[in-house]
């Protein structure tokens, strides 16, 4: 990850997989946080993943290219809020309101944990309205 110089985007460095009129499907390798250890070939936590990102629109471009993937920082702030920062609102509300009820603590807690699941439901039947909001564009 790479931030420009403007601090207003998040870019990403890739290399294109296909290419149509549509859109334009890039790889891009996610390394973990410990990647640059010198215990890294030893440790079962490192390693490197790659992500697919389809970046809405034409560009002339073959696969085999290489590219940066730009996106809004605002939009990193976003998925941020969905994935992460809301789910742990929910689940610490109905934590403190259900062990301030005199409900046992496993019951609370695994009721807290579960309410998670119609949360996530509902960002899974509402991915595509999502998605829409996460815009990326290609910078070669």
């Amino acid at each position: 990850m790479i931030k420009s110089e403007n601090f207003e985007s998040i870019e990403h460095d890739g290399v294109v997989q296909k290419s149509d009129n549509n859109s334009v499907s890039v790889i891009i390798s996610v390394e973990s946080a410990c990647s640059g250890c010198h215990a890294e070939s030893l440790c079962s936590l490192s390693g490197t993943e790659e992500k697919i990102v389809e970046v809405s629109g034409f560009y002339n471009l073959a696969p085999g290219d290489n590219v940066t993937v730009v996106m809004k920082k605002s939009s990193g702030y976003k998925a941020l809020l969905l994935g992460y920062i809301f789910p742990l609102i929910l689940l610490m509300v109905i934590l403190i309101i259900l062990a301030s009820s005199s409900v046992p603590e496993l019951t609370a807690g695994l009721a807290s944990i579960a309410a998670l699941i119609p949360y996530y439901l509902i960002l899974w039947f509402f991915r595509k309205r999502i998605n829409n909001k996460f815009t990326f564009t290609i910078k070669v």
